[in-house]
């Protein structure tokens, strides 16, 4: 509940807070409860006290049961039943309401006029009737002695139509274009009209014949007033036989005895917007009326402020609750507004509960603090050399110090101190300067062995620290913190190839990565060096953040996989041209070899053929040998193969393991092999 007070006068406002949805559970409700400070303290004084979008009008029934409101989208009335202190039903309706009535002391008949130029009546049970009047409607007025229904709009002519023959009668013809508002006078009957001219015409339902005239256009100028445009009546109400409020387009409104055609008091609300509705609180001889900004409650005798409330959202309509302090608003937003004055009158009977809780409220006062007035000290004062100033109006004592205007407060300190803008300007440069640091990359102290291992376990840890569910995964060790594997960090035999050929293959995609980790590394380094230069120097922009690819795309994968084969294919070519560039480059000297005792020197070629030899596949070697002579194959009886080879000595040599194989059965080969 928020409290507000001006001109001593405490105003509760009692829809200010966070409104809970209507799907959320209780269950939740009551654990938002305890977490939330604000939802704890906010008073729910009817449930569902709102409208989809926004509430355009609020009335309260004769015998103040019942508060109907209408609103918007889609158009809709509801109706909320104070005994229950919620919702009794809600209806939707064709068109948008301008305005409606209640015709009976409760909600069982309800006459509403659309923005469509349709009627529409209710009874208890929901949609009783519709019809149509000629012109748009912009208000209406119900005569009770009469059943007449009295119609206002976009012409000059009233329409009249009376409930009791249900049929139209003859309108009433008035001198101006237009009318926009009308009201009649519960004591003697009397009719009035507000035309788009400034006028106000009043005519008697009797004789159906206009009694009077008055321009309200001519007499809302004053001297101190300021009029760009024709004022047009926007707001009419009587009260008593012989008083009435006018409401104008401009802002002003004016007060005027029946008897005379001269206001009695001419109030400006310093807004310039139209005066949107007008109510009378007889109690305290005040008038209370409101535009789209603020409602201003003051003195009908004397003019008097006697206080003001202004809500965060456009005003669209206002209700008094009869006989208490309790005043409605219907606003451009869902929430419709409760506002509690004590001093105007006691809380309703079906919320007697908020006069004890505005005392238990005033037993313990809040410190207040003033926007438009600076709180100083006797040593403010000093400094600033307004010590003489101590006892006049300029200054308002309050507890260890006094309160001054904010206006002379500024002026004497900017002459007092010609320099605290510069000192200003400066600590803001140094606030933004900060600011865009923070946002650089920070520093880091990195091993000497693996830096971008370190660097991406870092990342790595930064991102978990961020991520929302840190609290819901177990805590692991830190690799760069745990004595494990402190060697890898210290130990240059532990640093990563990142130039081999299985390091590229197995790292296609983490190669990019670690170009930008290079990258961050190279920053990292820079600042490291110019980290007291840059102190002195603005700030530079933060380097973009580059755009990382994930790494499940298969298409980037494979990709990558062959840009990198195809790069090692590159590199191994270009070894090998450099390595026959190298031999071609390079003069051979010949090399003399020792031959043993007991040994026959033959010629390099014997051996070159052999290691040849030696290096082809078994069915070579026996094609090879078949073709010599030395070996036969032929097909046994039983389909399979034998083979049969002959030996030749050679000085210096001796089979492998001495011994000399004549036949081999099939599919068995002799032991040297």
């Amino acid at each position: 509940m928020q409290v507000s007070s001006l001109n001593e006068v405490k105003i509760y406002s009692l829809s200010c807070g966070k409104s809970l949805p209507e799907w959320l559970s209780d269950r939740k409700k009551r654990a938002l409860q305890k977490k939330d400070v604000d939802v704890r303290r906010r008073i729910e004084l009817i449930q569902d006290f709102e409208m989809p979008t926004v509430c355009t009008t609020i009335k309260v029934s004769k015998d103040g049961q019942y508060i109907l409101a209408t609103g918007t989208y889609k158009p809709r009335v509801r109706c909320y039943d104070t005994y229950q202190l919620s919702l009794k039903f809600e209806r939707c309706l064709d068109s948008e309401v301008v305005t409606f009535e209640t015709l009976s002391d409760d909600y069982s008949k309800i006459v509403f006029l659309h923005n469509d130029r349709y009627i529409e009546f209710h009874s208890q049970s929901g949609f009783y009737y519709k019809t149509r009047i000629p012109k748009f409607g912009r208000d209406f007025s119900y005569h009770y002695p009469s059943c007449d229904l009295y119609f206002v709009g976009a012409s000059s002519e009233v329409y009249r139509l009376n409930l009791e023959q249900g049929r139209y009668l003859n309108p009433l013809q008035t001198d101006a274009a237009e009318n926009n508002v009308c009201d009649i006078n519960s004591v003697h009957g009397l009719f009035a009209t507000g035309t788009i001219e400034g006028r106000v015409e009043c005519w008697d339902p009797r004789t159906r014949s206009r009694v009077g005239l008055l321009d309200g256009a001519l007499s809302s100028v004053t001297a101190d007033s300021e009029i760009n445009s024709l004022p047009t009546i926007s707001a009419l109400k009587f009260n008593g036989a012989l008083t009435m409020a006018v409401g104008t387009s401009t802002g002003q409104v004016l007060l005027y005895d029946l008897r005379s055609d001269k206001p009695l008091l001419v109030k400006d609300h310093q807004y310039g917007l139209p005066i949107k509705s007008l109510h009378f609180q007889d109690s305290l001889d005040l008038i209370l009326s409101a535009d789209s900004r603020i409602v201003k409650m003051w003195n009908k005798n004397s003019g008097k402020i006697f206080t003001s409330l202004e809500p965060e959202h456009d005003i669209n309509d206002v209700c008094l609750y009869p006989g208490s302090g309790m005043l409605l608003t219907a606003n451009e937003t869902p929430k419709m507004g409760i506002y509690y004055i004590p001093v105007l009158g006691p809380a309703p009977r079906w919320c007697s509960f908020l006069d004890n809780l505005t005392e238990e409220l005033e037993e313990n006062p809040e410190s207040t603090v003033y926007d438009d007035y600076k709180f100083v000290t006797k040593k403010d004062l000093e400094n600033l050399g307004l010590t003489h100033l101590i006892g006049s109006p300029f200054l308002r004592a309050y507890m260890h110090g006094f309160f001054m205007d904010i206006r002379l407060y500024h002026k004497v300190k900017l002459m007092v101190n010609p320099f605290a803008y510069e000192e200003y300007r400066k600590d803001k440069i140094r606030q933004k300067i900060e600011e865009t640091r923070a946002q650089r990359v920070q520093l880091k102290k990195l091993p000497k062995v693996n830096k971008e291992l370190a660097l991406k376990l870092i990342e790595e840890e930064e991102e978990k620290q961020k991520s929302t569910w840190k609290k819901k995964v177990k805590s692991l060790p830190n690799i760069l913190t745990d004595d494990r594997f402190k060697v890898m960090f210290e130990n240059p035999d532990f640093q990563v190839d990142e130039e081999s050929e299985e390091f590229r293959l197995l790292n296609p995609l983490v190669s990019k990565i670690s170009e930008k980790r290079k990258k961050k590394l190279r920053l990292l380094e820079q600042q490291e060096l110019h980290e007291k230069e840059e102190e002195e120097e603005p700030e530079g922009k933060p380097s973009d953040a580059e755009s990382s690819e994930s790494s499940d795309d298969e298409k980037d994968w494979v990709e990558e996989v062959r840009k990198q084969r195809r790069l090692l294919h590159q590199e191994e070519k270009v070894k090998r041209q450099e390595q026959l560039r190298e031999d071609r480059q390079t003069v051979l000297k010949p090399q003399f070899y020792e031959i043993k005792a007991g040994e026959e020197f033959r010629s390099f070629r014997d051996s070159a053929t052999k290691q040849k030899l030696m290096n082809k596949t078994l069915e070579d070697r026996l094609k090879l040998e078949a073709k010599n002579g030395t070996l036969s194959i032929s097909d046994t009886t039983v389909g399979s193969k034998q083979l049969t080879f002959t030996l030749k000595r050679i000085l210096g040599e001796a089979a492998p393991c001495g011994l000399a194989c004549a036949r081999v059965p099939p599919f068995v080969g002799p032991a040297c092999w």
